[in-house]
């Protein structure tokens, strides 16, 4: 099968496309032959050396794909030969077989194809890991995303206005802010171009926002960690800006708000059974038509390298995807 190697850890990624044997599924692992997987910056920062992880050299890239299962190993029993599915792991979706555990193996209603099935995984499991299990956002409370016109800050928008809040969109500039509104941003402000600290302080009146979903860390954390509302929740889920910032203790005292972490990643491995329930449930209110992840472009395995370039260029307004059949 061909795919995508990442023989050192470098910056730019240095990746090769490859012939590698076919896998064979152990006990409790499923086989799926990958017809679309999904770039996202985790798998940048990961061949970068920068991730909390580092897998051991060689690795294939790639954390989600969809397509259609090959084989099952022993023990699996929800799923069989010829099933339409999303999948998922740390590594591997840039080839075209995929080995992943069948917790984190999702069959897909009909209707959503291949392209959009392999981004919804990673970037709306974030959200819902943050929004629902975490911040326990309720209906008309006011959430803030930074990142917004990312692939998890966009399915952050995306899911606060499915579950009914007020949503402020945070993008780096004006030209980013269409995507984010047309997934039901209610207001967005661009960073880099104006004073966040004074247009949040204008949209909320002066309350500051119930739940932060910071991608980016760095400044707008900092303003952010000053623009909570009382018994608010600041989740940090990411540092695209590179720079991971501290918290002055005194700040979330003032205002009885909470700093909460959410890794998705590490708790799906924790608790896959709750992970692959809220897995079906995403993908059953995309088939519906609720959800709506933005796939920007659709590129042949080949242009893994542009599909790269453009995801560090912050070129991407949604998820870039790999179509391998």
């Amino acid at each position: 099968m061909r795919a995508v190697l990442c023989h050192d850890y470098a910056d730019p990624p240095r990746f090769a496309l490859a012939e590698l044997p076919s896998p064979t599924p152990a006990a409790g692992e499923v086989l799926v032959d990958v017809h679309a997987a999904a770039v996202s910056f985790m798998d940048l920062l990961m061949a970068q050396g920068r991730y909390q992880m580092r897998p051991p050299l060689p690795y294939t890239p790639g954390s989600d794909a969809a397509g259609v299962v090959r084989a099952v190993g022993a023990g699996v029993t929800h799923l069989q030969p010829g099933d339409r599915v999303a999948c998922g792991g740390w590594t591997g979706a840039w080839a075209e077989q995929m080995l992943a555990p069948a917790t984190q193996v999702t069959p897909l209603p009909a209707g959503v194809d291949f392209e959009t099935a392999c981004t919804v995984r990673y970037a709306y499991g974030t959200a819902h890991y943050a929004l629902v299990e975490r911040a326990r956002l309720q209906p008309g409370e006011t959430v803030f995303v930074s990142g917004a016109a990312g692939g998890v800050g966009l399915a952050a928008v995306d899911l606060a206005h499915h579950l009914g809040a007020r949503v402020i969109a945070g993008v780096s500039t004006s030209e980013r802010s269409e995507v984010a509104r047309s997934r039901g941003a209610d207001a967005v402000v661009a960073y880099a171009e104006e004073d966040l600290k004074a247009r949040i302080a204008a949209l909320t009146d002066g309350q500051g926002v119930d739940v932060c979903f910071d991608n980016v860390g760095g400044d707008v954390f900092a303003t952010m960690s000053r623009l909570m509302a009382w018994g608010g929740r600041l989740l940090t889920i990411g540092f695209t800006s590179g720079a991971i910032p501290s918290l002055a203790a005194n700040l979330p005292l003032l205002k009885n708000y909470s700093l909460v972490g959410a890794f998705w990643g590490a708790w799906a491995m924790r608790h896959p059974e709750a992970s692959a329930r809220a897995d079906a449930q995403l993908m059953q209110l995309v088939a519906e038509g609720r959800l709506r992840p933005q796939v920007a472009a659709a590129l042949p395995l080949a242009q893994f390298d542009d599909a790269l370039t453009q995801l560090r260029d912050r070129r991407v307004q949604g998820r870039i995807v790999l179509r391998l059949r």
